[in-house]
C-alpha cells in the first residue's frame, strides 16, 4: 500500500465518513495514515561529504538557505572541479543509488564501503559558473514489500571568490564627455556586465565585456570634484556573513574625479547616428535635445563644426516645442556628413556660438565598386565566383559600417583578417558546391543593393589523363606516351576516347574541358602528307559530378574521334613504312584564365623487315669449287641481281643493320674484258649474305659479300667471299 492508495482511501472517505467511523476503525486509519506519512519523508541520506581540492564540505555544517531551502556549498576553482563524495546513509537505507545528471560525470561510481557504513564516489562537475541549479538525487531500490522507490535530492550551491578592482590612470574629466577605462578582476566571467547606463548620477556608468575584459564607460554630468560609486553583481553568488548569508553584490568601489566644464555646455541628442539623404535634407529628422535654457521655440539655429564665425553649414536645428523631462523637440535638417571624431559640433545663433554637441552625420549606405580575391590570388573586379570555392568580396562605398550585408544563399565565414571601415568591408563568403542561381544578391538590412556575384561554373584546365587513345591496343591515357612511339603493325585507326569521370571530383571542380586537335601526317622522309586542326572540342564531365546538372550543352562532345574520319588524302592503314602521326592536343587557351596543358603523340609506323630487289657488282671475288681444295684467283667484276631482305634496327626510327640476306642470281665474271679463254664465266643461283658500311649518307659504298650457290654451266655448287661496289642513286 502506497501514498496513493492512502490518497484514494481518503478521497473516498471524503472525511465526513471518516468521522462517522466507530472509533475503533477511525483509530486503525488515523495510524495508517501516520505510518505512509513517516514513511514517505524518511531520509535516505544521514550525512554528506564533498572535498574539493584540500577542503572537505559536509551537509551537517556547511548549508546556507537559498530562497527557503537549504543548500550544501562549496568553493570552485575551475569549472569542471573534480570532487570525492562520501555519503553516509540512514540505517534503514541500504542499496543508494546516485541519478546520472547532466551537471557532472561519474568518474568512480557510488560504492558501498565498511559494509555499506558510508558510500564513495568521484565526479567531475560540468560548467559550474553557468549551472543554475545544481543538486544531488539519490534513490533506494523498491524493497520487499512492493513500496514504491524512495528518493532524496540534495541541492548544491557552488561559490568561488571574485574580486574586482578599479585603478584609473587619470581622474579628470569633462562634462559631456564619455571615457573608459579598464577594470580588473581574477574571474571576468563572473561579473554581471550592465549593458544600460545608470541614471540620474553625478557620474553615469556602464559595464561591458570585450573579449574577456571589463571595460567601465563613465559620462560625468556635474561638474567639481565627484565621487562615482560601482555596486558590481556577479553571475555566482559568494557567501558572506560567516558563510551564513549568500549574495551576489560585491562591496562598492569608489572613485573621486574632478569634472570640468567646458566653454560651452554639451547637450545631449537621443540620436547619435543620423542618415544624410533627400529626406533628411528637406523634411529633417525629429530629435530630442537637451534644454539649452535659452533656446527661443520656432526658431532655426546653424549647426557648424567650428567655434568661430564662417564654418561650414553641417545642420539646422529647428525647435518645436518643450517637453516634460527638461528637453527640447526639434527638427533636424542635415547637409553635410560629420563624425564624432572629427570635432564638436556647435549650435551658433548670429554667428555666435551657444551650446556644444556631438553626434555623427553619415551619407546613405552606397556601394561603389565590389572586388573578389580567390585564394592565392589578387583582387579583381571580376565579380564571378564559382561553386564550391571560398573568395574574399570587398565592398567599396559610403557609410558602410553602418550597414548589415548578406549574401543570397551562401554563408559568411568569420575571419581575423575582415576589414571594417567606413569606406571598406571585406567578406570571406563560401559558395555551396550546390548552389542552383547563377546570381548571388548582396542585401542591406534585407534590402537589394544592385550588386551582385556571378556564378561561373569552373572552367580550369585539368590534366589530359582523361584523354584516352587507342591505335590496335587498348586505350591508354595520352599523358603516358611520352616521346615516339613505335608501332609494327598497321594502324587501322587512331581512336580518342574521353573519360569524362575523372575530370570533376569531391574536393576539386574543373568543369568544360575546351581542347584542340592538331593532325599531320607524313612520309619516312619526313616530307607532309596532310595537316588537320580540329578546334572547340568541348568534353563535359558526366553524371558522376555534383554539377553535371549545370553542364548541360548540345555543343559537348559525345562519343569518341576517329582519325580516319578526318583524314582525307591517306587514311591510317595506307600510310606508307617508317611514315609518322603527330597529334598536339592541347586546351584552347582563349577559354581560360589560366595556362592549359599540352600532350603531343607521334606515332611511328614501324617496320622489322625490308624486302627489295638489289643489283650490285661484286668484285675480286673468291670462289671456291665442290671437289676442289683450294679457292680460285680473284675474279672480275661480276653482276649480282638479288631478292633481298634488309633489317631495321628495334629501337631506332627507320635505320637499318649494316647486314641484308638475299637469294638470287650471279653471272661470275661477267665484265671481264680479259682474251683469255680459260676465264670462268658462269652463271649462278645463290644465297648471299652482305655486309655493309654503317654510313647511311655515302652514295659509294664497298660492302662484302659471302655465301654459296649452284653453278648453271659447271654443273657444281659452290662458295664465294669477297667484296664488292654499291651504288646508291
Amino acid at each position: 500500500m502506497g501514498r496513493e492508495l492512502l490518497f484514494h482511501l481518503i478521497a473516498v472517505l471524503n472525511f465526513s465518513g471518516f468521522r462517522r467511523l466507530p472509533g475503533a476503525w477511525g483509530l486503525v486509519l488515523l495510524l495508517l495514515l501516520c505510518g505512509l506519512t513517516a514513511h514517505a519523508q524518511q531520509p535516505l541520506v544521514r550525512d554528506l561529504s564533498l572535498r574539493t581540492d584540500t577542503t572537505r564540505y559536509s551537509l551537517s555544517r556547511n548549508t546556507v538557505a537559498v530562497q527557503g531551502e537549504p543548500h550544501l556549498y562549496f568553493t570552485y576553482r575551475q569549472d569542471d572541479e573534480t570532487a570525492e563524495l562520501l555519503v553516509y546513509p540512514e540505517a534503514a537505507a541500504r542499496s543508494l543509488r546516485l541519478q546520472r545528471s547532466a551537471d557532472f560525470t561519474l568518474i568512480d561510481s557510488l560504492t558501498a564501503v565498511d559494509g555499506g557504513s558510508y558510500y564513495r564516489a568521484k565526479l567531475r562537475f560540468k560548467d559550474l559558473g553557468g549551472n543554475k541549479f545544481l543538486s544531488l538525487t539519490f534513490r533506494q531500490a523498491t524493497d520487499s514489500v512492493g513500496r514504491p522507490p524512495l528518493t532524496q535530492t540534495v541541492k548544491l550551491l557552488p561559490v568561488t571568490r571574485t574580486l574586482l578592482e578599479f585603478r584609473p590612470s587619470d581622474t579628470e574629466l569633462f562634462v559631456g564627455e564619455e571615457k573608459v577605462f579598464d577594470l580588473i578582476s581574477n574571474n571576468p566571467k563572473n561579473i554581471r556586465v550592465t549593458p544600460e547606463w545608470t541614471r540620474g548620477q553625478d557620474i553615469d556608468y556602464r559595464i561591458e565585456q570585450e573579449k574577456g575584459v571589463l571595460r567601465l564607460h563613465v559620462l560625468p554630468n556635474a561638474l567639481g570634484t565627484r565621487q562615482l560609486t560601482l555596486r558590481p553583481q556577479t553571475e555566482r553568488p559568494f557567501l558572506t556573513d560567516n558563510n551564513r548569508r549568500v549574495t551576489y553584490s560585491l562591496p562598492p568601489i569608489r572613485q573621486e574625479f574632478t569634472v570640468k566644464a567646458s566653454r560651452l555646455r554639451f547637450l545631449s541628442v537621443d540620436k547619435k547616428e543620423i542618415t544624410l539623404d533627400e529626406a533628411s535634407r528637406r523634411r529633417g529628422v525629429e530629435l530630442i535635445l537637451d534644454n539649452g535654457r535659452t533656446f527661443d521655440l520656432k526658431r532655426t539655429y546653424r549647426i557648424e563644426d567650428q567655434e568661430e564665425a564662417g564654418g561650414a553649414l553641417i545642420a539646422e536645428l529647428f525647435t518645436r516645442q518643450y517637453l516634460t523631462n527638461d528637453r527640447v523637440l526639434c527638427w533636424l535638417r542635415v547637409y553635410n556628413t560629420h563624425r564624432q571624431t572629427e570635432s564638436y559640433l556647435y549650435i551658433k545663433e548670429n554667428d555666435q556660438a551657444k551650446y556644444v554637441t556631438n553626434f555623427n552625420i553619415s551619407p546613405k549606405t552606397a556601394i561603389s565598386a565590389v572586388s573578389v580575391r580567390h585564394r592565392g590570388g589578387d583582387w579583381t573586379t571580376n565579380t564571378n565566383v564559382n561553386p564550391g570555392e571560398t573568395v574574399d568580396v570587398r565592398l567599396e562605398g559610403e557609410s558602410l559600417t553602418r550597414a548589415r550585408f548578406h549574401f543570397e544563399d551562401v554563408q559568411i565565414i568569420p575571419s581575423d583578417s575582415s576589414i571594417r571601415s567606413e569606406s571598406a568591408v571585406v567578406y570571406r563568403v563560401q559558395i555551396p558546391v550546390t548552389i542552383d542561381k547563377k546570381r548571388i544578391t548582396i542585401f542591406n538590412s534585407g534590402q537589394p543593393t544592385g550588386h551582385a556575384l556571378a556564378v561561373r561554373e569552373f572552367q580550369r584546365p585539368h590534366p589530359l589523363d582523361f584523354v584516352g587513345v587507342t591505335f590496335g591496343e587498348a586505350p591508354r591515357p595520352i599523358t603516358r606516351l611520352n616521346g615516339p612511339v613505335l608501332y609494327d603493325r598497321t594502324v587501322s585507326d587512331v581512336v580518342f576516347s574521353f573519360n569524362t569521370a575523372g575530370i570533376d571530383s569531391d574536393k576539386q571542380l574543373y568543369g568544360k574541358q575546351y581542347l584542340s586537335f592538331d593532325i599531320r601526317t607524313q612520309n619516312a622522309k619526313g616530307e607532309l602528307i596532310e595537316m588537320r586542326t580540329v578546334d572547340n572540342v568541348i568534353i563535359c564531365p558526366d553524371e558522376s559530378s555534383v554539377r553535371a546538372a549545370f553542364y548541360q550543352d548540345k555543343q559537348c562532345q559525345v562519343g569518341n574521334i576517329s582519325l580516319n574520319n578526318l583524314l582525307s588524302a591517306r587514311k591510317t592503314y595506307s600510310l606508307d613504312d617508317w611514315s609518322t602521326i603527330i597529334i598536339t592536343v592541347r586546351h584552347n587557351q582563349a577559354q581560360y584564365q589560366e595556362p592549359g596543358f599540352t600532350q603531343k603523340l607521334e606515332l611511328v609506323l614501324q617496320r622489322r623487315v625490308k624486302f627489295d630487289i638489289d643489283i650490285s657488282f661484286p668484285g675480286g671475288l673468291l670462289t671456291k669449287y665442290k671437289g676442289e681444295s683450294s679457292f680460285t684467283s680473284f675474279g672480275g667484276i661480276s653482276l649480282a641481281t638479288l631478292a633481298q631482305l634488309s633489317f631495321y634496327h628495334p629501337t631506332k626510327i627507320n635505320k637499318l643493320r649494316p647486314y641484308k640476306v638475299g637469294a638470287g642470281f650471279v653471272a661470275l665474271n661477267a665484265f671481264n674484258l680479259s682474251q683469255d679463254a680459260n676465264v670462268n664465266r658462269d652463271l649462278g643461283i645463290v644465297v648471299l649474305g652482305s655486309v655493309y658500311p654503317t654510313r647511311s649518307d655515302a652514295k659509294l659504298t664497298f660492302p662484302l659479300y659471302i655465301g654459296g650457290g649452284y653453278l648453271m654451266n659447271k654443273r657444281s655448287a659452290f662458295f664465294l667471299f669477297g667484296p664488292g661496289i654499291g651504288i646508291r642513286l
